[in-house]
């Protein structure tokens, strides 16, 4: 699928994988991209964006990617400005790490890791991602009926696709139940959205990015990753946004990818 042309929505667009994807569409010529993220920093990340492309590009959308009335005002807007969005890329995560059950020594109880932390994980990781790329799916479904058309045919070109954040801790990862069952819960989604939604000729995938040089990562603290991330990772060094967001693109464009991608510099958890 080429995807000049092509509006796409980017969620989590101020920074990391993100802004990395959106810079990378830019240099694929795609039309317009919806950069959206929570933070004030979208609307100046948009800025650099078109100045680096030459070309306004990115329009910034600030606000909660977990509300719905935000959500239809973002396809509202960008579709009104450069047409229908035929692809979507909800990059927008958070992490809330701790140890799922923690005993105190002193007093033998046990805390168990907070309900409405998991809750906000969930919303934020599995929910929000799947009803962004639902709305665009939507939007291509009712733009195909109103010109008379009903199934997708091989015949015409990809409609639209999909690809979801997942992530290596997908696969189990110590302190992180909440993040690890939402990217867990993205592979069933996509598994299930592709099946669905190539009835109107959009593809979903699911890319399983290792440690990436992202603000969520240098969080940890960069002794943390220089003593118990980069001594298991082949590569040696962090994974660059932009290696990522090229993965992404390659995904989003060719039409015979499906399924899970795992980008993970050679990361192997310790033993």
């Amino acid at each position: 699928m080429d995807l000049s042309e092509r509006v796409a929505v980017v969620t989590g667009g101020a920074s990391g994988i993100g802004r990395a994807v959106a810079a990378t569409m830019a240099q694929r010529k795609v039309k317009a991209v919806a950069l959206v993220d929570q933070s004030t920093a979208v609307h100046d990340v948009a800025a650099q964006l078109n100045q680096a492309a030459g070309r306004s590009f990115a329009m910034a959308f600030e606000g909660d990617t977990t509300d719905e009335a935000f959500r239809s005002a973002v396809f509202d807007k960008i579709s009104e400005a450069h047409g229908l969005v035929s692809l979507c890329v909800p990059a927008a995560g958070i992490t809330r790490d701790d140890l799922a059950v923690r005993l105190d020594r002193e007093t033998g109880k046990a805390r168990i890791y907070p309900k409405s932390q998991f809750e906000l994980v969930v919303q934020v990781n599995l929910i929000a991602p799947v009803y962004w790329a639902l709305e665009m799916i939507g939007r291509i479904a009712e733009s195909r009926a109103a010109r008379g058309l009903k199934r997708w045919t091989a015949e015409e070109r990809t409609q639209g696709s999909v690809v979801f954040i997942g992530s290596i801790s997908s696969t189990g990862n110590r302190g992180q139940i909440s993040y690890a069952s939402t990217k867990a819960g993205l592979e069933g989604a996509a598994a299930t959205i592709m099946k669905e939604a190539m009835f109107y000729g959009v593809r979903c995938s699911l890319i399983h990015p290792g440690f990436t040089d992202t603000p969520m990562v240098r969080a940890m603290g960069m002794d943390y990753v220089s003593k118990n991330i980069l001594p298991f990772t082949q590569l040696g060094r962090l994974i660059a946004p932009e290696e990522i967001a090229d993965a992404i693109c390659f995904m989003l464009a060719n039409s015979a990818v499906s399924g899970e991608l795992w980008v993970d510099a050679g990361w192997h958890a310790p033993a």
